[in-house]
């Protein structure tokens, strides 16, 4: 199995946005000691608690202060960007740190639709027009823009001897044929919707077509973990993901609360049905229990690695919540 990270760069509350961004690149550095395979970063715009809002510059960063550990983007928006520009991008990205560099894309639209305008620079770019994107932004990638195209002659530089692993974020059939059309790693979001997992990987895997960057399906899923020592802490740790994400979804709040606010909470009915089902998203439990849970998910969704995300409060806590993990995996 291999495990792998996602990090959204959270800001907990009290804590400012450079701290965050600071514990990504610590938090990096820790995983790779640890053995976590790749580590990716998101991409969120115009919210208060939610640091990493350009993935290429972060990316940058991470590949500097580590030595081996795949380093990529979990995703670009390609929606809000130019497939040339994402292409070059990242191939500055896999001249510095070769072999290491992901490139990974979603198609939302990273906000409310001021922000998306705001992004585009007033143009209404369709979501659409996802999927030729894609296409386009592998031409440019492995030099491949075909005769007939309006930009046949248009080369992304500079030239590297390899480019980086394409994936496609997605929580439905829906990303899953994007995927597989354009030849490209799948990465479910588990995190985000547990509800349409195995159809999408089954339509993924039934319609791949080999691109010059994959010849067979390629899938991880990404998935929410709180871990710790006993059951009893790694619930209570997880009452600040609790919260976060009934906030989140309220679009009340994007900081990260602390345990004795969440404990304060006096929740409605409606918000404790919500946080149950919330919590079919993540995997919380001792290390025994987490791996036993993420070997049954392996086996339904037939993949060999997740993306771990850990929003917690506290941060040694989820330091240590990654390392009991990993050392459970060795045993």
């Amino acid at each position: 199995m291999r495990l792998s990270v996602l990090d959204q760069s959270p800001i907990s509350k009290g804590e400012t946005a450079e701290q965050a961004l600071h514990n990504t690149i610590e938090l990096a550095r820790w995983t790779e000691k640890l053995g976590y395979y790749r580590y990716w970063v998101a991409e969120h715009h115009s919210t208060n608690g939610l640091a990493g809002s350009s993935p290429e510059i972060l990316i940058g960063q991470i590949a500097a202060a580590t030595n081996s550990i795949r380093v990529g983007s979990g995703g670009v928006l390609l929606p809000q960007y130019s497939p040339l520009k994402v292409a070059e991008n990242f191939r500055v990205l896999e001249a510095f740190y070769p072999g290491r560099i992901d490139l990974g894309l979603g198609r939302s639209p990273g906000g409310g639709r001021k922000t998306r305008l705001a992004l585009t620079d007033g143009l209404e770019k369709p979501l659409s027009s996802f999927s030729r994107q894609v296409k386009e932004l592998q031409q440019f990638l492995h030099g491949m823009v075909p005769k007939g195209s309006d930009y046949y002659g248009v080369t992304a530089r500079p030239a590297t001897q390899r480019q980086p692993e394409t994936w496609i974020l997605g929580l439905s059939e829906r990303g899953a044929r994007h995927a597989a059309v354009n030849g490209t790693g799948f990465t479910l979001g588990h995190f985000i919707s547990p509800d349409n997992g195995t159809a999408a990987l089954n339509t993924y895997r039934e319609r791949f077509k080999p691109s010059p960057a994959l010849d067979q399906p390629d899938v991880n899923v990404c998935i929410f973990v709180v871990c710790a020592e006993t059951e009893e802490k790694a619930e209570r740790l997880a009452l600040s993901q609790d919260l976060w994400l009934l906030e989140v979804e309220k679009g009340l709040e994007t900081r990260v609360p602390s345990i004795e606010e969440v404990e304060s909470c006096d929740f409605s009915e409606r918000e404790k049905e919500k946080i149950q089902q919330n919590r079919r998203r993540a995997v919380i439990g001792t290390p025994r229990q987490v791996k036993e849970r993420l070997l049954e998910l392996a086996e339904l969704y037939q993949t060999e690695e997740f993306l771990i995300i850990t929003n917690i409060y506290n941060w040694e806590d989820k330091k240590e919540s990654y390392r009991l993990i990993a050392e459970q995996f060795r045993s």
